[in-house]
């Protein structure tokens, strides 16, 4: 690669291309972008951008449509962008995932009906993008009830919550599988499991994650044969069927429900912190599956995925997920020597790095087993600082004898 811009950036990509102040949602202004810089491939990182169409943007105007952009269509970044449209997509092509019903705000007495006849815990989705905040699991049926009150009628998420899915509680362990598909063929990137909870032992509120492991030990072979064969292959060839075109990053949410997969929820991107363990995983060149995935010919190439256990922890903002200051000086990153940075709330103002958001940073660590990775990763961890740096002290530790 020769060069490398990254919209809007943080003090982490600037280290590695260069920063451009413009929103991932402002077409023309990434337009601009491309033709003045002579970009040769656009990978979309937020779903925002997807499900608003910028793939469609590119294919429609005629200065960007040879332009390769690694993204789904509109249409087909519903699978994130519509969690009413995704599940009946599973349902369609016989891709397992709970039960569910989808209710408008007319319906509000039908929810309340079928509510009881399920099982607690009770989980409330909201159909659109809520900034993974649209999803509740409660255990008290008033509480329920309420919280459909919220959605429906005081539009609690905005138009995310104008249609709420309702759908029965799975219990298992979850894992996060990634393929990177051009639409026909797709290669199963490695498989993770992130620590969603605040607080330690899976306690306190749901957050955008707070660490994550690569392999996941209980996803074997067995294990991810089931996966590939039920969910990953069934839901390509339906997107192939349906004509909905797909070029990019399908993330798969999972529950292992004693050894049998289901779909929590798909994600049309990376997402972090999982990307954080998948990708110093990957052996292949990373850019030539990119660009392949995006050309249409990813059944040229093949993955090769390292032998290492991952185990990446995040650094937050105290109080995140909920109030949080920024602005806070951080430092120690320059003293990391055995292990990965990955910036995300950073920002950085002269030779002062600080933080400019609710999850700060990660650290990740590459070691021969899960002992060895946590222990670099906490060790290198402890280098940095900054005021009311908060992290969880347990990423991996239920999995280690």
């Amino acid at each position: 690669i020769s060069d490398l811009y990254v919209a809007p950036g943080n003090a982490g990509t600037k280290l590695v291309g260069e920063n451009v102040n413009i929103s991932p949602v402002d077409f023309e202004a990434v337009k601009e972008l491309v033709l003045e810089k002579k970009i040769a491939l656009v990978i979309v990182g937020p779903e925002q951008p997807l499900v608003d169409g910028i793939t469609d943007f590119f294919a429609r105007d005629h200065e960007l449509s040879n332009i390769k952009i690694l993204g789904p269509v509109a249409a087909s970044a519903l699978l994130e962008g519509s969690k009413d449209f995704a599940k009946a997509f599973m349902k369609r092509h016989q891709i397992p995932t709970a039960k569910y019903r989808s209710f408008t705000r007319k319906d509000i007495q039908a929810a309340k009906d079928f509510l009881q006849v399920l099982k607690p815990p009770y989980v409330l989705k909201a159909d659109g993008l809520a900034a993974g905040k649209g999803v509740l699991i409660l255990e008290d049926i008033k509480e329920a009830e309420q919280a459909l009150e919220d959605m429906l009628v005081d539009s609690k998420f905005g138009k995310a919550s104008e249609t709420v899915v309702i759908e029965e509680f799975l219990d298992g362990v979850e894992c996060s599988v990634f393929a990177l598909t051009d639409g026909r063929d797709y290669v199963v990137l490695p498989v993770a499991k992130d620590y969603k909870r605040a607080g330690e032992g899976d306690k306190g509120l749901n957050t955008g994650g707070m660490g994550c492991i690569s392999p996941a030990p209980f996803a074997d072979k067995e294990f991810m044969a089931r996966v590939e064969e039920r969910i990953i292959s069934p839901t390509i060839k339906g997107l192939h069927e349906e004509n909905l075109e797909y070029r990019g990053f399908l993330f798969f949410g999972l529950m292992n429900v004693d050894g049998d997969p289901y779909v929590i929820e798909y994600n049309v991107r990376l997402g972090d912190p999982e990307a954080q363990v998948v990708l110093p995983r990957i052996e292949s060149d990373f850019l030539k599956l990119c660009y392949a995935a995006a050309d249409g010919r990813l059944n040229e190439y093949d993955i090769t995925i390292g032998s290492k256990q991952a185990l990446a922890v995040i650094a937050a903002s105290g109080g995140y997920p909920e109030s949080y200051e920024k602005g806070k000086e951080i430092s120690g990153i320059d003293k990391v020597k055995d292990a990965l940075v990955f910036h995300a709330g950073t920002k950085q103002d002269d030779n002062r790095i600080t933080t400019s958001g609710g999850r700060v940073l990660a650290v990740t660590a590459l070691g021969k087993d899960l002992q060895e990775a946590g222990n670099l990763a906490y060790s290198e961890l402890e280098k940095i600082s900054f005021d009311k740096i908060y992290y969880r002290k347990d990423i991996g530790k239920d999995f280690l004898k």
